[in-house]
C-alpha cells in the first residue's frame, strides 16, 4: 500500500512538473494570464516544483517504512564524500548555464522571447545532461537506504529519464541540427556511452 501511495503521489507530482513545462501549457497560461506576467513563470514554476515535492518528502518520512542498509565508517565517509562531490559538480553544471535563467529570475527584467545559447562547454562536453546525472549520483550515494526511500529514488530516476527524452525532443526543435550534431557525439547522461542507431 505505502508503495501504491509514493508511486501515485510521485506520478502525479511528475504529470504536473511536466504539463507546466510544456509549450502548450505555457501558452494556455500566456492566454490566460496575460503574455507580459509571463516573465515570472519560470520563477514561479521553479519554487512550485520544490514545494510541491515537499508532501512526498513528507510521505518517504512519516508512512510506515524498513531500513535496508546502512553504510559503516569508512565507506560512510566515502559515500558522504560522493555526494559532496557530487553536489559541487551540480552547482557547476547550473553556473555553465545561464544560473540567472535557470533560476527565473533573468526573465523578470529581460524579454524572455529570445532563445538561449545551447551550452556544449564544460561539463556538457562529457554528458547531455550533467544536471540529471549528478542529482542522480546525490540520491543513490545515500549511505542509509529504506524501503520508502528505495521507492522514491527508482520512480525519481525512471521519471528523469523519460524527461530528458522529451526534453531532447524540443532541443532538437530549438536549436536543430547543432543539437543533432551535438548528441550525435556527447553521451546522454554516462560519460563514454553512446548508442548509435544501425543504419
Amino acid at each position: 500500500m505505502n508503495f501504491a501511495v509514493l508511486i501515485g503521489s510521485i506520478a502525479l507530482w511528475g504529470g504536473v512538473h511536466s504539463w507546466l513545462a510544456s509549450l502548450g501549457a505555457k501558452n494556455f497560461l500566456a492566454r490566460v494570464v496575460g503574455k507580459s506576467r509571463m516573465r515570472a513563470y519560470r520563477l514561479a514554476y521553479n519554487i512550485f516544483s520544490v514545494l510541491s515535492f515537499g508532501p512526498i518528502l513528507l510521505l518517504a518520512r512519516f508512512l510506515p517504512d524498513q531500513n535496508l542498509y546502512s553504510i559503516p565508517a569508512p565507506w560512510l565517509f566515502l559515500m558522504l564524500a560522493g555526494q559532496g562531490l557530487s553536489a559541487i559538480l551540480l552547482l557547476i553544471g547550473v553556473l555553465q548555464t545561464d544560473a540567472l535563467s535557470f533560476a527565473g529570475l533573468r526573465q523578470l527584467f529581460e524579454p524572455d522571447e529570445k532563445a538561449g545559447a545551447l551550452t556544449t562547454s564544460g561539463l556538457y562536453r562529457l554528458v547531455r545532461h550533467p544536471l540529471y546525472l549528478f542529482g542522480l549520483l546525490f540520491i543513490w550515494l545515500t549511505p542509509v537506504m529504506t524501503v520508502n526511500l528505495l521507492v522514491v529514488y527508482i520512480s525519481l530516476t525512471i521519471y528523469i529519464f523519460v524527461g530528458a527524452y522529451f526534453e531532447e525532443r524540443k532541443l532538437l526543435r530549438e536549436f536543430g541540427q547543432a543539437y543533432a550534431e551535438y548528441k550525435s557525439h556527447t553521451p546522454m547522461m554516462i560519460p563514454g556511452l553512446i548508442f548509435r542507431r544501425s543504419k
